[in-house]
């Protein structure tokens, strides 16, 4: 059964499987996105929002303070190689609120063998779409150095 590593600046770090995502409330979402390799693709995920997986981790930002819940990222690997980045303010309802799924099931099928598929529902390019997610690390981006 495939699994996850749920890691970074979290207090409950965590591995999870598919079923292990069950355990969250379900959205389902119908999507058309586009595939530079197949074209124009439709597809229905459910799934719990990463948003709710990620909060209840215990992520390490003052949840009172907007500015600092706007510079964490989230950076998602999938079993294939491919990796993509989400900032932590896309999914937070204070700022873009974006309904990112990790999904369970695709077209009605069970995802427990394949693994967990990230789901970007607003995107029109299906890039952030990352198959058997692997990895999703959580984390602050620092301020660069003033080095001279």
């Amino acid at each position: 059964m495939a699994k996850l590593l749920l890691h970074g600046d979290l207090d409950h770090p965590a591995t999870l499987s598919v079923a292990d995502l069950r355990e969250w409330t379900q959205h389902r979402t119908a999507v058309t996105f586009d595939c530079a390799t197949n074209g124009p693709q439709r597809h229905v995920f459910e799934g719990p929002l990463l948003r709710d997986v990620v909060t209840d981790a215990g992520p390490a930002f003052d949840a009172r303070r907007r500015k600092d819940r706007s510079r964490f990222l989230l950076a998602i690997s999938g079993g294939d190689g491919h990796h993509t980045v989400l900032s932590w303010a896309e999914l937070d309802a204070d700022f873009a609120g974006s309904p990112v799924l990790l999904a369970t099931r695709l077209d009605g099928e069970e995802l427990d063998e394949a693994g967990s598929q990230l789901v970007v529902p607003t995107d029109r390019c299906g890039a952030r779409y990352v198959s058997a997610v692997t990895h999703v690390w959580f984390g602050a981006l620092s301020a660069p150095g003033l080095g001279c």
